[in-house]
């Protein structure tokens, strides 16, 4: 199956969980239901739903086992971006192409909304149907690591500390591992976590792969801030620069930004070629991660 025809079919399996989801829902909140249905369902690429089935395809897991483990941390990113938009936070009104959260319901409601997709993003992985039940609490684990303290709001935290501060690329990359790493490695390790017979060392390479790739989603992402378009982009073009955000244009010049993007293409399909498993999707998803344009 080619990269297209796998995102297409992976947007639809988690479209329509997530649907299903919140339409079980009773309706005693309607409208916090209702800005759950927009934060979730507005857009997006759903690139974190296709790194947990990809990398679980690649390693045999079941496509059913691998929808909570993927629908779940859809949950857990659409409740980061309702929460970043926030006033307190990044200030945007624009998102996937759409009104923020706070901007289409209000402020209260949107907060509101972030926290129930949280525990929802729970919630799916205690009730999925899992033909491995033993494997419940870890993937739990997994992902409560990634989403906290130790990991994307631990970032979140330290990429406000560094705002309208100079800091060196260190700490500019440990931010960032923990910010948008963290959540990219969740997919990965869930996905082993289901898989039988993988080798310690297969799955560092895995890891290993999903830091780097989650270092350069981050790169582009910085990337495309100064050279994108609001319209391709679905969000505020310039708007870490207008914010003082430390960046890797801002700390390393655009040229020099781009070519640390290139070297960590290279390391990311390196750590795939020493798999001994058929990596073709993961190789695909490298590709468009480097070159994305939105």
């Amino acid at each position: 199956m080619n990269l297209d025809t796998f995102q297409i079919t992976t947007k639809q399996r988690v479209d329509s969980g997530l649907s299903k989801a919140i339409e079980s829902l009773p309706n005693h909140a309607d409208k916090l239901k209702q800005a759950m249905h927009y934060a979730l369902l507005i857009g997006g690429k759903r690139m974190r739903p296709f790194l947990v089935h990809a990398t679980g395809n690649m390693l045999g897991v079941a496509s059913a086992d691998l929808d909570g483990p993927a629908n779940a941390i859809e949950a857990i990113h659409a409740y980061s971006l309702v929460h970043d938009d926030l006033p307190a936070m990044d200030d945007d009104e624009l998102r996937r192409g759409h009104p923020t959260c706070h901007i289409k319901f209000d402020e209260a409601t949107a907060i509101l909304a972030g926290d129930a997709l949280q525990s929802l993003a729970f919630d799916i992985l205690c009730h999925y149907p899992l033909s491995q039940d033993h494997k419940r609490i870890e993937l739990m684990r997994i992902l409560s690591q990634a989403a906290g303290y130790n990991g994307m709001c631990g970032g979140q935290a330290m990429d406000l500390a560094a705002t309208d501060k100079t800091i060196g690329q260190s700490q500019l990359e440990s931010l960032h591992n923990k910010k948008t790493g963290a959540l990219l490695i969740a997919c990965v390790e869930m996905a082993i976590s289901l898989a039988e017979d993988v080798s310690p060392k297969s799955k560092q390479h895995l890891l290993n792969y999903a830091q780097t790739i989650g270092l350069a989603f981050q790169v582009q992402d910085d990337i495309l801030d100064v050279t994108g378009d609001s319209r391709t982009l679905g969000k505020p073009q310039g708007s870490d620069q207008a914010q003082n955000k430390s960046t890797y244009p801002a700390m390393l010049g655009l040229e020099q930004a781009q070519t640390y993007l290139d070297q960590l293409h290279q390391q990311a399909l390196q750590a795939l070629r020493a798999l001994p498993y058929n990596t073709q999707l993961l190789v695909s998803f490298t590709d468009f991660v480097i070159h994305r344009t939105y």
